[in-house]
């Protein structure tokens, strides 16, 4: 169903099929990245207009990439441009930082080296790992589920004006991972042990994190945990969850 209200670029991001995967760049309008930070906070877009106000399923997991600037060369000396670094802080500002705020990890990724290309593969493969993340998905499937059964999780309420979708809307409000759960749920599932909580606010304090941000580390700290095996979030998952975000002050983030 196409949300005709919207522009064409902020309607191919946000108007797809549930849980899926988009990519982007900084190569998008401003605009346009702008438009995803309502669908990547509550997971569903609402277009209100005199006649008609829908809402939309838009729930999926967002996969950005970025160079460090246009000719990707900033961190290289022997390459980078005369503009450099005015064009990379130029380039990496059409990144709003509301928008950085609500993306969870963030990995720099240097360049290959020739001497690298022959190093022999990981230990781990890329099958090892996704086994891991599946047993993973399967922990938090069945903490949901009996949290579900004893009645402690909430479905969402569509919103009447919602029209046709008001149904389909109940489907898919109920939180089925991690990355879903808020609130009362999150605090339940995710309280870090005593050091882990200490780190949290300190690094809460020096990092200027944002209220999102402390919650979002959460889950992160809770999958984490997950894939590790353990029941409690602790001071390890917490610090491996604050490595993965990208350090804002307080003015980007009011941006």
């Amino acid at each position: 169903m196409a949300c005709k209200f919207l522009p064409s670029r902020e309607r191919d991001l946000c108007n797809m099929p549930p849980r899926c995967v988009s990519y982007i760049m900084p190569e998008f309008n401003r605009a346009t990245l702008e438009a995803l930070r309502q669908p990547l906070e509550s997971g569903r877009v609402t277009v209100a207009r005199a006649n008609a106000h829908v809402t939309y399923p838009a729930r999926f997991q967002l996969v950005a990439a970025m160079n460090p600037c246009r000719c990707g060369h900033l961190m290289d000396p022997n390459r980078a441009c005369a503009r450099g670094p005015r064009c990379g802080a130029d380039y990496q500002a059409k990144l709003s930082g509301p928008l950085l705020d609500r993306i969870d990890l963030t990995i720099d990724v240097p360049a290959v080296a020739a001497a690298d290309l022959a190093l022999p593969p990981p230990a781990e493969s890329s099958a090892d790992i996704a086994t891991r993340v599946a047993a993973a998905r399967t922990v938090q499937r069945e903490r949901l589920a009996e949290l579900d059964a004893k009645g402690k999780l909430t479905t969402v309420e569509a919103d009447p004006a919602a029209g046709l979708l008001a149904d389909r809307a109940r489907n898919w409000s109920k939180p089925r991972c991690n990355a879903d759960t808020d609130g009362a749920l999150l605090a339940a599932i995710a309280e870090p042990d005593a050091e882990g909580r200490a780190l949290l606010a300190r690094a809460a304090e020096r990092l200027g994190l944002s209220a999102r941000a402390w919650h979002r580390t959460l889950r992160v700290a809770r999958t984490l945990a997950d894939l590790d095996g353990s029941n409690a979030v602790r001071r390890l998952h917490i610090a491996e969850a604050l490595s993965y975000r990208r350090p804002q002050t307080r003015s980007m983030l009011a941006a």
